[in-house]
């Protein structure tokens, strides 16, 4: 990883005097982000009641104590005796404080705009809270959420929160197989579910797929389809259409769920195995998410949030509750964010005046690869979000400096789905590097360490965190053990995220990959993002993907997988050639790749993410594991059959 920032973003009087994380900063009395970060976990009670009292979360009872650890740090109990629902904290409140603002808007592939305000929301969640209470279900009760990201999605989510019960988003892209692991690890007795959503202009079904999962889930006893593609859904014995939820007696009374009670299972998306069901609370999840939409994105009402994601990744449910809860706009688009063309992101942003604007770096190298400056009014936005896997310099300081002229900072944020939210965050109050995750997110007391749980700087360690947080999973669902051994079996009473990172001479953080996908080459650790970075630099190179194969001589071996950039005539032997003499230089000789191999698409999940161990697999002829998240399956297909052509 270069320690050298060419981008370095510097915070202008607006942010530093008018953004929410100012606000916080003087009621702590603090001058800078790091001084600000260091009270956050030097009295983890105190500053999370600060982050209550300055967003006005509504408990009802109020809690006798922020956080009790009395079962050990992998059991705290937060926000001890007090009372909270979500439906209340993030849409009731509003509903009846500001029921004429906007809170979703929908934009759909084909253009087509729905518009939903706060008043309207809460209806429609009252007629589905009645509609599902009539139907049987209530507090413990597990729903699963099979949905695209439309304004059904947002108001099922509410209305399961309502009635108590537990709500299981799931990845709209799955299949058969996938859909039923969980509603079975779940014990799901419901499902609301989609007819099929648009992608491309291609109708991907949906409802097949479940009918089909569902002969092997006997404990789903309701079916609840919305006609989201043909109109009109063509329903089966035992299925109920939305429209009827919607056509029930509007159900006004919200659940009074405790602060602990379970809001939602959201699962890991694994390559093999039983699938990991994270357990987050209401109180917990939404105190954690409230402050990174308020503090990260600077989110308040009269300001859309917009992220392009689906309700089976943690930032779906983190964006909704997230915006809500800071009375903000959601922006919802479903579709792909390239179609018809490379402006149409940039469109998005300047039809709804987006105030932040979520991207990924695959997303971006796409667009910078096609040179799709855009042709829009980008002065709405404040924040660029943007999470999920490493950045290269070139992507993102194209987007920094040629397309947001450095007028926007860039908040670059690792976490994960059993963390509710982020580890590691930037704040636009504060200068951030490129590519840098600036450094520990607020209430989050992570450090890198080494094999002994020593600090490591300008060193690659794992990626810890000493003290628990609101949204820290319960548990991994009916199954403590895995919990155990997956985030506390490493060093004694620490959580181990599983990440490799880095903190720079600087201070600045960066996180360099999974540690199973880190390399070890002749005993030296190096994560695929360093030597992808590099890769990236060459003109003919769209984008790239590492992976250690092993190697009887160096334990293993680098071998790189790489796209063309459209219009880039280059011979692949030659391009080999630069990329294995660039790597060496920049890297060092003993990471030369050993095998560079031009493939004509990387297999990714549809949140962007580059699926390495997949592409390992197919270079060992080994089974790729559950593909059901995967954007495009046909990639390690294609890569397997290009790897025989090669032999």
């Amino acid at each position: 990883m270069t320690t050298e920032h060419p981008y370095v973003w510097r915070p202008t009087a607006d942010y530093l005097e008018n953004s929410n994380v100012a606000r916080l900063m003087r009621a702590f009395d603090v001058l800078t982000a790091d001084e600000l970060r260091a009270r956050s976990v030097a009295d983890i009670a105190t500053f999370w009641q600060a982050v209550v009292d300055d967003l006005g979360l509504p408990f009802d009872p109020p809690y006798s104590a922020v956080v009790d650890t009395s079962r050990g740090i992998a059991y705290p109990d937060w926000f001890v005796g007090g009372g909270l629902n979500v439906a209340d904290a993030c849409l009731g409140r509003w509903a009846r404080e500001n029921p004429d603002a906007l809170a979703v808007v929908h934009e759909a592939e084909d253009g087509t705009v729905r518009r939903l305000s706060f008043a309207d929301l809460d209806e429609q969640a009252a007629a589905v809270r009645g509609g599902l209470r009539a139907r049987g279900l209530g507090h413990g009760d597990a729903v699963a959420i099979y949905l695209p990201m439309t304004p059904e999605a947002i108001v099922a989510l509410y209305a399961i929160a309502s009635i108590g019960a537990v709500a299981v988003p799931l990845f709209s892209g799955f299949a058969t197989r996938a859909i039923a692991s969980r509603l079975r690890d779940a014990d799901a007795r419901a499902v609301i579910t989609a007819d099929a959503t648009i992608r491309r202009g291609r109708t991907v079904q949906m409802l097949p797929q479940l009918a089909a999962a569902l002969e092997s889930c006997p404990g789903v006893e309701h079916v609840v389809v919305v006609p989201n593609a043909d109109g009109e859904a063509e329903l089966s014995d035992g299925q109920v259409a939305w429209a009827e939820l919607l056509a029930s007696e509007p159900d006004r009374t919200v659940e009074p769920t405790s602060a602990s009670d379970v809001l939602m299972l959201a699962y890991t998306s694994g390559t093999t195995g039983r699938p990991k069901g994270a357990v987050h609370t209401h109180a917990g999840f939404l105190a954690k998410v409230a402050m990174e939409a308020a503090y990260a994105f600077d989110i308040k009402p009269g300001r859309t949030f917009c992220w392009i994601t689906d309700m089976g990744w943690i930032m779906g449910p983190l964006s909704i509750l997230g915006t809500h809860a800071c009375g903000g706009t959601l922006l919802l688009y479903e579709g792909s964010p390239d179609v018809p063309d490379a402006q149409r992101l940039w469109q998005l942003a300047e039809a709804h005046q987006v105030s932040m604007l979520g991207v990924s770096p695959t997303l971006i190298r796409a667009l910078r690869a096609a040179d799709a400056r855009p042709a829009a009014d980008l002065s709405s936005v404040r924040i660029l979000g943007s999470t999920g896997e490493p950045w290269d310099p070139e992507s993102y300081e194209w987007l920094a400096w040629d397309v947001f002229g450095s007028r926007v900072p860039i908040v670059n944020f690792s976490g994960g789905t059993e963390v509710g939210g982020s580890f590691l965050c930037p704040y636009p109050v504060e200068e951030i590097a490129s590519c840098s995750l600036g450094g520990p997110a607020l209430g989050m007391d992570v450090d890198v360490v080494d094999d002994e749980a020593r600090p490591l700087r300008g060193r690659v360690g794992e990626l810890v965190c000493r003290q628990p947080w609101p949204a820290m999973t319960r548990g991994i669902w009916q199954d403590d053990q895995q919990y155990q051994d997956a985030y506390w079996s490493t060093f004694v009473g620490i959580w181990r995220h599983g990440d490799y990172a880095l903190v720079d001479e600087r201070g600045d953080w960066f996180v360099l990959g999974r540690s199973d996908d880190v390399m070890n080459v002749a005993g030296k650790r190096v994560a695929p993002a360093e030597i992808e970075s590099v890769v990236g630099q060459d003109f003919a190179v769209a984008e790239s993907a590492v992976v250690g194969v092993p190697d009887p001589g160096k334990g293993e071996a680098v071998w790189v997988f790489w796209v063309g950039r459209p219009g880039a005539e280059a011979d692949s032997e030659e391009v080999a050639q630069r990329l294995r003499a660039r790597v060496a230089d920049e890297v060092g000789k003993p990471f030369a790749p050993s095998r560079i191999v031009r493939v004509a698409q990387l297999p990714k999940t549809r949140s962007a993410k580059i699926m390495r161990r997949a592409i390992r697999a197919a270079v060992l002829d080994q089974d790729p594991g559950d593909l059901s998240g995967a954007e495009n399956p046909q990639a390690i297909e294609e890569i397997a059959a290009r790897l025989k052509e090669l032999r």
